[in-house]
């Protein structure tokens, strides 16, 4: 008798053991496909952007990092090229000569900046203005074909008239520029020396 009550008490815990087993995951299909799609979701939830009515998660990184520029396209991009000009010496401007420059007088007006690209652009701006030139007062013109080349006032004079009257000319090696002049101006008011500026 007592080996038959070892049996049965076996018999039991086998039975309570595959009951417990029963209750584990199931592996329907319908389960099967619920237990790998949920994990799966998951873990691709952080990879997704948040909606547009998402609140912004507060310490969340900008999206361009202080003084770098913002994205192409937005609406607070930089203007591209270059902008504006290396600060002058004192006493010297950029100037665009206008009619009316002969070897007493320059008449010119002032210039703004201007977004170039391979270099920043002269604009010219306001009224036509007046110097005088002093009586030692030079040139100096530029080409991207040849070297600098210095002249005395009527040769820069004549030159400034001839690219006036016809400013695509391009004659020689020194054609005419864009018209932007770097002029040097004395204590008294005087322009004493004028540099033609290169373009390509």
């Amino acid at each position: 008798m007592p080996v038959s009550r070892r049996l049965l008490a076996t018999a039991l815990v086998a039975t309570a053991a595959l009951g417990l087993a029963a209750c584990g995951p199931d592996n329907s299909p319908d389960q099967s496909a619920k237990g790998t799609t949920a994990p799966t979701a998951a873990a691709t939830a952080p990879a997704t952007a948040p909606s547009a009515s998402a609140p912004a998660t507060k310490g969340a990184a900008p999206t361009t990092a202080p003084g770098s520029t913002a994205p192409a396209g937005s609406a607070s991009d930089e203007p591209e090229g270059f902008c504006t000009h290396v600060p002058l010496p004192a006493g010297q401007k950029w100037i665009y000569p206008v009619k009316g420059t002969s070897t007493t007088t320059l008449t010119y007006r002032d210039t703004k900046d201007a977004c170039g690209v391979n270099d920043v652009s002269f604009e010219p701006v306001g009224a036509d203005r007046t110097a005088a030139f002093a009586p030692t007062a030079k040139g100096h013109l530029s080409s991207v074909m040849a070297a600098p080349k210095d002249v005395d006032l009527a040769g820069v004079v004549k030159h400034i008239n001839e690219c006036l009257a016809s400013p695509h000319s391009e004659k020689g090696s020194y054609p005419c520029s864009a018209g932007d002049y770097k002029v040097a101006v004395d204590a008294s008011g005087k322009v004493t020396e004028l540099w033609e500026r290169a373009h390509s």
